[in-house]
């Protein structure tokens, strides 16, 4: 990489750090340090050297040369799929690792997003090099091999490829993606034609996949950021979400196993309230755990948002940590377990709460397995519960291993709309018709029917020639007679 002058990477830094953190005028939020000034000049002061430190990033090509390249090296755990475009059309590229990629099973799923914002590339950089991490220590490594085998863990290099190739914060559309999300407090983008093309691909993905946790990669602070991001009044406040004490045990987590996170001056103990920090809205991260039953973070994990390129390795291995403990936490910790009938003993995708915590989360539709995120160190009553059976409740404690909890709910005879029976019957159609779907089977099936017709024909014709005999023998009777 070519080196820049001392004064031009000076500039630069200096620049990128004031516009660190924008809010939702545009401008930067500053600093501490810099507060006495808000100036966003990095696209016209530094053009030229924001270019040359972007040398040693990928491009978009090599990105996706990158993401296949990791398939073709990796393909008996990983499996590639794009989950939309941007607005110029570049695809989405996802990675889904795992020992069983594409196919459905009783784990939790995770899922990582880098370059939400263009001009933060640091974790489309990382996320690359987690996913050949992952394949290279995979039956080596004890962390690698319990991610691999017991999470399907899905990652989302670059969001907004198309910010990133115009060094622009926001998409094509000059549209900050992070602030186009529908929001809980505000009526603001609920008009599903106003939003953009890689918000809709976000919002697609999740309502298909049931992901238990995640976390999106930004720049230009240190710090894991919690729900919720705002406030009901706009006020720069903390404010809690029902599964706070999970969420700060989670950033914990993830700050804990950090170089110097943890270390930080600006933030206790390396992790903040989002609304404490700066409020703001249509945010991803709050949109997830409201509307996808996912536990999301924002994770800062570089100071400076466009860092030269041979600082890369440096930070991949003061994250790499961090972004590995935080995957293997959905099934290091938190209760998991599936939920069954008790008279036909199929799958009931019921509803699982937490006594006190004011948040529901769904056992999934095929296989009724849940994962929920809980703070370990406390006693929590776990509940059980779907139209037309009888409630289940009970008592766990969480220590610092995960709990196996499973429930058998019973019928609700005293429920004049229970649709138990007609879901079991259900249940056994669509077990037969998945059995008649299979291809060796209707194989099979075909062969003993052309047998069995054969065998018809072969019993008809023998029939026939027996009562001709027979009929011959009776005239030759009479005739005898």
């Amino acid at each position: 990489m070519n080196q820049l002058s001392f004064d031009n990477v000076y500039v630069y830094r200096m620049c990128v750090m004031e516009c660190a953190m924008e809010d939702e005028t545009g401008c930067a939020r500053e600093r501490p340090f810099m507060s006495s000034s808000r100036k966003c000049f990095a696209d016209q002061v530094i053009r030229n050297p924001c270019n040359a430190l972007a040398r040693g990033y990928m491009t978009n090509s090599d990105l996706e040369k990158a993401i296949k390249a990791f398939h073709g090296r990796c393909g008996h755990i990983s499996r590639t799929y794009s989950i939309g475009r941007s607005v110029l059309g570049v695809p989405l590229w996802v990675m889904e690792i795992s020992n069983n990629p594409g196919k459905e099973e009783a784990k939790p799923a995770f899922k990582y997003i880098g370059n939400v914002h263009g001009d933060e590339p640091v974790g489309r950089e990382l996320l690359i090099l987690l996913a050949n991490w992952l394949c290279d220590n995979y039956k080596k490594d004890p962390l690698a091999t319990l991610i691999v085998d017991n999470v399907h863990l899905h990652i989302l290099p670059s969001m907004n490829p198309d910010g990133y190739s115009m060094r622009s914060r926001g998409n094509a559309n000059n549209i900050d993606l992070n602030r186009d999300f529908p929001d809980q407090f505000f009526p603001m983008n609920n008009d599903v034609d106003e939003r953009q093309p890689e918000t809709k691909a976000i919002m697609s993905w999740i309502k298909k996949t049931h992901f238990t946790a995640s976390a999106s990669l930004h720049g230009g602070a240190l710090v894991a950021n919690y729900p919720w991001d705002g406030t009901q009044d706009k006020s720069k406040n903390y404010y809690a979400c029902p599964d706070d004490e999970a969420f700060r045990y989670m950033a914990k987590l993830y700050s804990g196993s950090h170089f110097n996170m943890s270390r930080s001056n600006e933030f206790d103990s390396g992790i903040t309230n989002g609304a404490y920090w700066y409020p703001i809205y249509g945010g991803m991260q709050d949109w997830n755990y409201i509307f996808g039953g996912c536990f999301e973070l924002t994770l800062e994990i570089s100071d400076n948002k466009w860092p030269p390129a041979n600082e890369l390795q440096m930070i991949w291995n003061y994250n790499k940590r961090s972004m590995l403990d935080l995957v293997a936490s959905v099934v290091k910790s938190g209760v998991h377990g599936r939920i069954v009938s008790s008279d036909c003993g199929e799958p009931l995708p019921a509803s699982i709460v937490i006594k006190d915590i004011n948040y529901t989360i769904k056992a999934s539709e095929r296989l009724a397995d849940y994962h929920r995120l809980l703070a370990p160190g406390q006693q929590y009553e776990v509940t059980a519960m779907m139209p037309g059976y009888k409630t289940r409740s009970t008592t766990i404690i969480m220590r610092d291993k995960p709990v196996t909890l499973d429930f058998v709910l019973e019928p609700d005879i005293t429920q004049a709309d229970s649709f138990l029976p007609s879901r079991c019957n259900n249940r056994g159609n669509l077990n037969i018709l998945e059995a008649i779907s299979n291809p060796h089977l209707q194989i099979s099936l075909t062969l003993v029917l052309i047998l069995a017709f054969l065998c018809f024909l072969m019993k008809r014709k023998a029939i026939v020639n027996h009562f001709k005999v027979r009929k011959t023998i009776g005239q030759r009777r009479v005739s005898a007679v």
